[in-house]
Order: structure tokens, then sequence, then C-alpha cells
């Protein structure tokens, strides 16, 4: 098998601003109805700004009526006032309406993002190769769907939202503030650039230790969907206390890198909030200094009313607010720019190539035994092979016929698993590999399917070079049963018709007699209906694997592999199983891999690895005249590992 181990996270986020353009862009397809938020923001961010600036008025009001009615005793006519108040109130009662509509037009979108993300990472992730999943685990691929997808929900639907406000609020209150006063705005602005300073230095480390979290968060998830997996193991070798160690120094590693991650994002916003405090002292005092000088020199550029002073107060809370506001936001949009470069990397992983362009077809045969294309199931298939040299088109009939010329083969190119592996099977042909673990036996039938691409010599079906031929077509040709067999939510009968979406139901009765399975599921509690869940849990493991041989046999397809597919099958029913097997292998080529020597007794050839290399081959009865390793292995003297 190929080399296993956790996908490495960067250890700071690679283009933090091309990854935040392109969170953005998610919601390119939503754009009329961010532009209905961005309508909503804008009336309750400058609402809340022009209700600021009116106490201003509301004051000089307030102060006028307060002066006629200690001249005359009596309170005058309060109309003004009464309509200003009025229309203060009208214009947050339009804010709460349009804060309603932003937060549910803004969930909308958020859900519908998320929706269209999951689905692309989906498509994209059918599209992978074998390799990919090989070399990472389930659990750090999970991850990425469950806490890197929630990250950015939090980010669609709050801290994007929030950010916008924030900034629309900033220009607001600018553009009033400076309207009240532009010497205490001017002194107000002298503070952003240490502001802005600090906010870049510890975003900086905030972001890095938040992709160290992610990446922990995918690693810690891994070991746990493992050891749940494996915990009767665990149990029975007594490892629960390594477990428990090797969880808690995951665990640690989780709170180590979060701890770090939202203690420098964490301080941002007390340095922003006691900046803003002090900003708020000054302008107090000298707003103050700029009402006395009003007062004795009321001609002069730096008076200043009162009221002015008391209406520009609140108005730097709502300058500085939004600033803290951010700071306070920063972690949430640090972890959304982790959680989506994550993400971002499962979608940029580079898809299964197939450059074939040999195709399988229905086809039949005329009068004179010419093959011919068929547009209904004729029970024949054959190779639809297009020449481009002069736009012709051949067609070779599908039997099963097997060649490997000098395959030289690698997981990784330093390392060579297969070495110069020549031989052949004709159709109707059980072809045996007998060898260690490790000798490359898999490693055979993973390159039949083209699960991995060889990096020497050649392989060919039906005279045709794989490489020609299209991935899922050539699959579609074969039929596989591993050794870890794998069900899935649904009845017995839907798990058996996943070998061929489109079978009746008395193909799936008849695939399961082959399989000898139809006795046990008949004495299910639904029979053909009953509903398997977890993995199959409700069955033996046994049960399981007959299934997943009835799976394989209602495909009824030209090459059968079937690697360890009677390991966790007594004796007796694996017997049975010969017998029906028989039948289905009869015209076929099969590839058997087997450590129970009794099960390749009867092959046309046995394949003996070592090394990646064929040491030895011939049927049964050759290989014991051998006296060679097979013969060793057959009468006890040596045993497989």
């Amino acid at each position: 098998m190929p080399p296993h181990g956790s996908m490495k996270a960067p250890a700071k986020p690679k283009d933090m601003k091309g990854t935040f353009k392109r969170l953005v862009s998610l919601m390119k397809d939503a754009k009329y109805k961010l532009l209905m938020v961005l309508g909503c923001i804008v009336v309750t961010t400058g609402i809340s700004s022009f209700g600021i600036y009116l106490l201003q008025p509301v004051l000089k009001m307030l102060e006028g009526l307060a002066a006629e009615y200690n001249q005359t005793g009596v309170w005058p006519a309060m109309d003004g006032l009464i309509g200003l108040l009025s229309l203060m109130a009208g214009m947050y009662l339009i804010s709460i309406v349009c804060q309603y509509a932003q937060n549910r037009i803004m969930m909308m979108v958020s859900t519908g993002v998320l929706n269209r993300v999951r689905k692309q990472m989906f498509d994209h992730m059918e599209d992978l190769p074998i390799r990919y999943f090989d070399q990472h685990t389930h659990g750090e691929i999970m991850s990425r769907y469950t806490n890197d997808t929630d990250t950015l929900r939090e980010f669609f639907s709050s801290t994007f939202p929030q950010a916008a406000s924030s900034f629309l609020s900033i220009c607001f209150a600018l553009f009033f503030m400076f309207r009240l006063s532009g010497w205490l705005t001017l002194l107000v602005i002298l503070l952003m650039p240490l502001m802005m300073v600090i906010t870049k230095n510890i975003g900086a480390r905030s972001g890095k230790n938040f992709v160290a979290q992610q990446k922990a968060v995918g690693s810690l998830n891994g070991y746990i969907e493992e050891t749940i997996e494996g915990q009767r193991v665990v149990q029975v070798f007594c490892h629960e206390e390594k477990a428990l160690e090797e969880f808690e120094r995951r665990n640690e590693e989780v709170r180590v890198a979060g701890t770090r991650a939202h203690t420098f994002a964490s301080l941002l916003g007390p340095i922003m909030n006691n900046l803003n405090h002090c900003n708020y002292v000054l302008v107090t005092l000298i707003g103050v200094i700029m009402i006395i000088v009003g007062k004795n020199n009321p001609g002069s550029v730096f008076a200043l009313e009162t009221a002015t002073l008391l209406a520009f107060l609140p108005m730097i809370r709502q300058f500085s607010q939004p600033i803290a506001n951010v700071a306070q936001q920063f972690n949430t949009i640090m972890l959304a720019l982790a959680g989506a470069e994550r993400v971002f990397e499962l979608m940029d992983e580079p898809v299964e190539e197939d450059d074939g362009y040999v195709t399988l077809v229905y086809a039949r045969k005329d009068e004179n035994g010419n093959i011919t294309e068929s547009e209904t199931r004729t029970g024949l298939w054959a190779w639809k092979h297009p020449h481009a040299a002069d736009g012709s088109v051949t067609y070779t009939e599908l039997k099963g016929d097997v060649v490997f010329e000098d395959v030289t083969f690698g997981y990784v190119p330093e390392k060579t698993v297969l070495h110069n592996i020549s031989l052949y099977a004709r159709p109707g042909q059980k072809i045996a590999f007998v060898g260690s673990t490790g000798a490359g036996k898999t490693t055979i039938t993973n390159l039949i399917n083209r699960f991995y691409d060889i990096q020497g010599g050649k392989i060919r079906y039906d005279g045709i070079n794989i490489e020609k031929i299209k991935k899922d077509d050539l699959r579609r040709s074969l039929g596989m049963v591993l050794q870890d067999t794998h069900l899935f939510t649904g009845t017995v009968k839907e798990n058996i018709r996943y070998g061929k979406l489109d079978a009746t139901d008395e193909e799936i009765y008849r695939a399961a007699k082959i399989a000898n399975a139809d006795f046990f599921i008949r004495h299910l509690p639904q029979g053909y209906d009953t509903m398997l869940t977890g993995d199959g849990a409700n069955l033996s493991q046994g049960q399981r694997q007959l299934l997943a041989i009835a799976r394989a046999a209602v495909a009824d397809p030209p090459v059968l592999i079937l690697d360890e597919a009677t390991s966790s099958i007594d004796t007796r029913t694996e017997a049975l199983i010969e017998k029906g097997m028989d039948a289905l292998m009869n015209g076929r080529t099969v590839f058997v891999i087997a450590h129970r020597l009794s099960t390749v007794r009867n092959s046309q050839a046995i394949m003996v690895l070592e090394h990646g290399h064929i040491i030895e081959r011939g049927d049964h009865d050759d290989l014991i005249a051998q006296q060679g390793k097979y013969y060793q292995l057959y009468t006890g003297m040596f045993e497989l590992s």
C-alpha cells in the first residue's frame, strides 16, 4: 500500500489576500441579494450616525426653550422639538426593519453559499484519484466538511455583514464628525495609524496560529475516527492507555494552537478599546478648552459650542466602536481564512487524469460475425476504438484478456514496488497471486483498475493499451471484491444493486444465490428489504463478505478481482461459495489474492511474488513439483507473513 499520512498544512496562510478574494467570490451568485443587504446596511448605519448628528439641533432647541422659559416663566411651544423627535423615532423604526431584513437575507445567502461549497467539494472529491484517499485519513477529510466549512458559515452569516457595516459606520461617522468639528475630527484621526499598526502585527501572529489550529483539529479528528473504527482491536490488545496517551498528545496540540491563536486575537479588542478610551478623554479635554475659547472669543476658528461637543462625543463612539468590533471579530476572520484555505486545498487538488478515448459500448454481431455498435443492451460488449489518423472506428469484443508486459511501478518515484512484471490471463482463466504481505499482490490489481498509473511497461486489455481506455469504461468492465467490505446505509437489496444500478429483482436474487447469500438473507427480519446501517453492523463479518460477493456477481463483469474475498468466511461456507463462483467465473478472467492456499489450488496459473518480483509461476501441480517457495508454503515449511 502507498504511504499513509495526513496532509501537511502550511506554517502560515500561503496567500491570505488571495484566499479572502476567493472567499468573497463565492457569493457572486447572490449579488442581487447582497445588494439588498448592502442597501439595508447603508440605511441602518446612516440612520445611526444621522441620529447622533441630530443631537446637536435637539440640544440647541432644548437650550433655547430653557432660556425662554427662564425669561417668561412659561414653557414655549415645542412643535419643532416634537417634530424632530418624531423624525428620529421614525428613522429608528425603519432601521429596525432594515436590520431584520439584513439578517434574514444574509442567513439565506450564507446557507446557500455553504450548500454550493459542500457540493463543489463533494463533486471534486469524487474525481480525485485513489492516491489522495490513501494519503489522507478519513477523519482529516471529514474535518474539512465540518469544522472548516463551519468557520465559513460564521464568516458569511455574521462577520462579513458586520465588516461591511463597520466600514460604512466609519465613513458616515467621519462625514458627520467633520460637519460638527473639523479640528476635533483631525485629533481623532491622528490615532488611526497606531491602531492600524497594532492590528496588522497582532493579526499576522493570530492568523499563523489559526492555520496551525485547523491542521491540529483535522489531525485529531482523523485519529478519533481511526480509533473508533478500531476500538475492538484497541480493547483486545489492552491498548486503552496508549490510545488515551496519543489522544491527549493530539488534543494538547489543538489546545496549544488554539490558545495561542485566541490569545493574540483576544489582545486586539482590549488594546483597541483602551486606545478609544484615551481618545475619548483627550477629545473631551480639548473640546472643553475650545468651549472656553469660544466663550471668550466667539469669532475664533477654535470656538466650539457645548451642544456640538455633546453631539460629537457619542459620534466618537460611533467611529471607534466599528474599529473595536472588527478587532473583536478578527479571530473569526482569521479562523474563516484558515478554514477556507483548507477547503480550497481540497477543491484545488488535481483530479484524476484520464486521457483515454476507447469506450465501452453495447454491441452485436451481424451475419458475417462483424461487430457493430448497438443502441440497446444485447449481452455483448465491445471496445469502441476511434483512430485519429484516418477517422475510422474499430470494435473489439470485450473478453477479458489481460497482459502485463515488463511493468514497473512505485507509489513514490524513489521506491519501486513492482519490478518488470510480465504475465497474461486469458478469458476463463483463474490467476492467483501468492506471497507475503507487501510482496505486491494488491498493487497488481490496483494497476488493472488504473487506480495508479505505471512508470514503465504496458498493460493490455483485449489487446488495447489500458492507458487508451477511459477509466470509467475500464472499471465498468471489472468486478472487485475486497477483503475490507463496505456496505452503505440502505436495504440488503439496494446494497447488492450497487454493483448494477439497473439490475432487476430477479438478477439480485440470482446473484445472491451464486454467492450463497440467499439463505441467510431470507432469514433476516425483512429479508432483502432489511435495512443495513453502520456499514452492516447488524450482520456478521462473513455475511457482509457474502453481500460484497453478491454485489460483484450482479455486475456480471468479464474480469473479476478477488482480494482475500473469502478471508472472513469459514471453510464450510467457503466451499459452498467456490461452487457458486465456478459458475460465475465461467468464461471470465479472474484474479485471486489469497493467503489460504486451498482457495487457489484450481487456478490455471499461480504467481508467487516476493519483494515485487515474480519468483515462481505455474499451476498447483507444477509448483509442488518444483519444491520451491510455493511448496514450502503449501506444506507448512514456510508461513506467509
